[in-house]
C-alpha cells in the first residue's frame, strides 16, 4: 500500500480530471439533472456530489476502512452515529473523561474493564471512546476496549480527533466506527467546520441514511477546503508532534507548572501504552499552573498562542477548558476530573519550536511576578 502522504494527495481524485483541473473544482449546485430513473439521484443533502464522493474515498483510504462520509461538524458526526446505532431505551458505555459536548449527549461511567462489565445492561449496544481524552490527554486501553466490545456484541465507536489517522488508525486496533471533528487536524487551518465517520460499508450506509434525514450534510465549499487540507495532513501533524514534544518537556521542567500532561512524556501515566499504540503523540499539551501563579498574568503575557477554542490549526491555540470545551460540565464533576481554573489546554501549531517554547516560558515567568 502506498504511504499515507501519497494516499492523502492522490486517492479519491477523479479520473480523468474534471476538465483537466489539477484541483477538484467546487460543485456549487444543490441539485443535478436526473434523466434516467434508474440512476442514483444526486442532491447536495444526500452528501453525494463529486466533492463529497472524492472526500469519502480519500478519508476511507487514510483510515483504512471500507467507506467514509463527511458531515457538517464533529458533533453532527457523533450524533448521527449514535442516533443510528441506538434506539429509544438503548444504552452505551464509555469512559468518564470525554469532550464536554459529547458528555452533554449522554451520561457516562467507568474507567476500566471491571467497570465496563458492571456497566453493561441488557440494552447496551455501543461502547464509545476517544483515542486521546479531551482535555486530560489520557490514553485508554484501546485494544482491551475493542476486544471487550466484540466479546459482548457491542458496536465500538471511537473519536480519534486528537490523534488523526497520521498517528493511529483505530480500526487496526479493532474498532468498528471512527469519528473525527474535521474542523481540527483534518481541516488544519481554522477555517472550516466538518465531521467525519469512517467504517464498514454497512455502517456508513446506515449512518448516511440517518444523516440524510437530519440534514447534517457538508456544503461543497467546505468539502473543497477539507479536500485541500487533507493533502498536507501528514506533514502538518508530524511537525506538530515534534514541536508538542519539545513544548511538553519545557513545561514539565518549569517551576510555574504544577503538572504537564502529554502522552510523549515518560511521566505520563499512559506513556508506555501510547508508545505501543501510536506513531506519534499528537499536538495537544495540557498543563496546570502552580497555585501562586496568576492565570490572567500568564495569558496576558503570551504573544504567539491565540486564546481561542478549538484545536489542530496551523496557529497555536490556548484555552481554559472550564470556559470552553467543559464549560457546560457540572463544576463538581470538573473538579473530580481534575479540570480547575488553573488547567490550560494548548493546541500546538506550526510556529518555530524555539519561538513557541520561549514565548511560553516568558509568560510563565511573568505569571509568578504579577501581583
Amino acid at each position: 500500500m502506498p504511504d499515507l502522504d501519497t494516499r492523502a494527495i492522490h486517492d479519491g481524485e477523479p479520473e480523468p480530471r474534471v476538465e483537466g483541473a489539477v484541483s477538484l473544482p467546487i460543485f456549487q449546485t444543490a441539485t443535478y439533472t436526473h434523466d434516467d430513473p434508474d440512476d442514483t439521484v444526486r442532491y447536495v443533502r444526500y452528501n453525494n456530489s463529486p466533492n463529497h464522493e472524492a472526500l469519502h474515498e480519500k478519508l476511507a483510504s487514510l483510515e483504512g476502512t471500507e467507506d467514509a462520509l463527511v458531515t457538517a461538524s464533529g458533533m453532527a458526526a457523533i450524533s448521527s452515529v449514535l442516533m443510528t446505532l441506538l434506539d429509544a431505551g438503548d444504552h452505551l458505555v464509555a469512559p468518564a473523561t470525554l469532550y464536554g459536548g459529547t458528555l452533554d449527549l449522554f451520561d457516562v461511567s467507568g474507567e476500566g474493564p471491571a467497570d465496563w462489565e458492571d456497566a453493561l445492561t441488557p440494552n447496551t449496544n455501543v461502547l464509545y471512546a476517544e483515542t486521546i481524552a479531551n482535555p486530560l490527554l489520557g490514553v485508554p486501553d484501546l485494544e482491551a476496549m475493542a476486544d471487550f466490545a466484540e466479546a459482548h456484541g457491542l458496536v465500538s465507536v471511537i473519536d480519534s480527533t486528537f490523534a488523526s489517522p497520521v498517528n493511529v488508525r483505530p480500526t487496526d486496533l479493532g474498532f468498528d466506527v471512527v469519528l473525527h471533528s474535521g474542523t481540527k487536524y483534518l481541516g488544519g487551518h481554522s477555517d472550516l467546520a466538518a465531521g467525519v465517520v469512517a467504517g464498514s460499508a454497512e455502517h456508513i450506509d446506515q449512518v448516511g441514511y440517518t444523516l440524510k434525514l437530519l440534514g447534517g450534510m457538508l456544503d461543497p465549499q467546505a468539502c473543497f477546503l477539507l479536500h485541500r487540507s487533507l493533502k498536507t495532513l501528514g506533514v502538518r501533524v508530524r511537525q506538530q508532534n515534534e514541536t508538542a514534544q519539545a513544548v511538553a518537556e519545557a513545561l514539565d521542567e518549569h517551576d510555574a507548572v504544577d503538572r504537564a500532561l502529554y502522552p510523549g512524556l515518560p511521566s505520563h501515566p499512559d506513556h508506555d501504552r501510547a508508545r505501543s499504540l501510536f506513531d506519534g503523540f499528537g499536538g495537544m499539551v495540557s498543563f496546570e499552573l502552580v497555585p501562586d501563579a496568576s492565570v490572567d498574568g500568564f495569558f496576558d503575557a503570551l504573544t504567539l498562542p491565540v486564546r481561542a477554542p478549538s484545536l489542530g490549526g496551523v496557529e497555536t491555540l490556548i484555552t481554559q477548558p472550564i470556559h470552553t470545551s467543559h464549560k457546560s460540565v457540572d463544576p463538581a464533576v470538573r473538579e473530580e476530573m481534575g479540570i480547575s481554573e488553573r488547567f490550560v489546554r494548548l493546541s500546538v501549531g506550526l510556529e518555530g519550536t524555539e519561538d513557541l517554547v520561549q514565548d511560553l516560558a516568558t509568560a510563565l515567568d511573568t505569571s509568578r511576578t504579577v501581583e
